[in-house]
């Protein structure tokens, strides 16, 4: 296991539109900031338990994670099934929803994948909790 930094970021506000973005032509009536908020503020719950890490592989695509994106993952968050999570598989990182009935299981979310069915003796620790994804959508 490894020890997780936790520096108090300082606030980055940004600009927030607060009017809906269509995704058409928009309104330049409506080209104005409203507000500004910090990301840090609405993605990391608990900053003393909050990391990120980069995801690799294509097992979670149906969930909206792809091979690359930026994950955030809050420890103090208790697993749950149906929950994305960050295990520790006999010493093997991965990420993938839990299940937790009829049976434990690590399900991806890819026809291509199998399931993970837990055995006896296996060691499993669920380090984390994926709270948010982020992923670039420019090409290039």
């Amino acid at each position: 296991m490894f020890a997780i930094p936790h520096p108090t970021p300082d606030a980055l506000e940004l600009p927030l539109f607060l009017s809906p973005v269509v995704c058409g032509f928009p309104s330049p009536a409506q080209d104005y900031i409203e507000q500004t908020i910090d990301l840090n503020q609405i993605c990391i719950e608990h900053p003393a338990a909050t990391f990120y890490v980069r995801a690799s592989g294509h097992s979670m695509v149906e969930k909206g994670i792809n091979d690359g994106d930026l994950l955030i993952v809050d420890r103090a968050l208790k697993a749950r099934h149906g929950a994305i999570v960050l295990a520790c598989l006999d010493g093997e990182f991965t990420v993938k929803q839990l299940q937790e009935r009829p049976f434990p299981a690590l399900l991806p979310a890819n026809p291509d994948f199998q399931p993970i069915h837990l055995l006896d003796g296996q060691e499993l620790e669920i380090f984390g909790v994926v709270t948010y994804v982020l992923h670039k959508t420019k090409l290039g």
